[in-house]
């Protein structure tokens, strides 16, 4: 999945909506920032491996939160069903 697809894409933003998108099994793809904290992303890496949904690292944080829109970082963001 490309950043052009994440603009144009209804999405969630940040580690615990994209957690609660999981969860539900709402998500459809999960980007991970290159740059985020481990321990904050690991634990959805684990959970999206559970739930074989792909997951893209090839974004700094800040490239994330350009594409969403906002102004800061974004450490997790999922695509939604």
């Amino acid at each position: 999945m490309t950043l052009e697809r994440l603009k144009k894409a209804e999405r969630v933003i940040g580690i615990k909506q994209v957690t609660k998108a999981i969860n539900k099994d709402q998500a459809l793809c999960v980007f991970i920032g290159t740059d985020a904290d481990g321990r904050v992303i690991d634990p959805i890496r684990s959970l999206c491996d559970e739930k074989t949904i792909p997951v893209e690292a090839a974004y700094t944080m800040g490239e994330l939160g350009k594409a969403c829109s906002i102004e800061v970082g974004a450490a997790a963001v999922a695509i939604l069903r």
